[in-house]
């Protein structure tokens, strides 16, 4: 029974980062079938404004930090959990020796943003001798902290759903460009017309595609990122909230 909690204790610290390896397993599996199909060439040689690459590339950027930050969540995450069961099989209260926080019987909490909110816990509750103890200003803190950089991810989505729109905007330019020099009696120039206005449609159309389908790609790797860091958060706030508080508030100098 231990050995199965255990593998589901890890397999839940793991989590976020498993998700995200699934997730852009698959997206990379669906990129060498386009690929070996020749559409995603394709889409490179008609986008002669090359912003379907740049997409592409900006899209690449934004994986790789959302997979750092998915990376720093899961290790918070862990040493939250294990911060946890420290502070559980405690038999005394918790003080702190510098930037270090000491359990009674358990020993010093593992470093970690959750161990940081803890120690600033301490730090007021002796501070402030036996009033109550008020987290609301430190956990606001701590979500702040928490989420760091994710807002990156609906900035990378937007731009690349605006990048999308610019490069139909270009296209649309491209193809309309040609009516105006346009001599009906003249096959050559009607001829050259339509081969513009293609490039133009393809330019537009591809774009387009890259950009709606890097933004909703992106927005889906940091919804999973948002959603685990929802949860390392609920777990803060249940943490300190049911055992240090208490804990906390009801130390001898503080009853004094």
């Amino acid at each position: 029974m231990r050995t199965t909690n255990a593998t589901l204790d890890s397999f839940g610290e793991r989590g976020p980062l498993l998700r995200w390896l699934v997730f852009t397993g698959l997206c990379v599996f669906a990129f060498v079938l386009l690929w070996r199909f020749g559409l995603v060439r394709q889409m490179v040689a008609g986008d002669r404004t090359y912003l379907s690459s740049i997409i592409a590339l900006l899209y690449v950027a934004a994986s790789l930090h959302c997979l750092w930050r998915t990376i720093v969540i899961s290790h918070e995450a862990d040493a939250a959990r294990r911060t946890g069961a420290l502070i559980a099989s405690g038999s005394g209260g918790i003080d702190y020796d510098g930037d270090t926080v000491v359990v009674g019987g358990a020993g010093q909490l593992p470093p970690g943003l959750v161990s940081a909110h803890i120690l600033d816990l301490a730090v007021k509750a002796r501070l402030q001798g036996p009033r109550r103890l008020d987290q609301t200003l430190l956990l606001r803190g701590l979500a702040s902290r928490l989420r760091g950089s994710n807002q990156f991810g609906a900035f990378a989505g937007d731009t690349l759903m605006k990048l999308g729109l610019l490069g139909t905007i270009i296209g649309f330019i491209m193809m309309l460009a040609p009516i105006a020099g346009l001599d009906p009696s003249d096959r050559g120039t009607i001829r050259s017309s339509m081969n513009l206005m293609s490039d133009g449609m393809a330019v537009a159309m591809y774009t387009t595609l890259a950009g709606l389908v890097g933004s909703i790609l992106v927005r889906i790797q940091y919804y999973m990122l948002d959603d685990a860091t929802a949860k390392l958060f609920a777990l803060a706030v249940g943490l300190t909230e049911v055992r240090v508080v208490s804990i906390l508030e009801n130390r001898p100098e503080a009853a004094e």
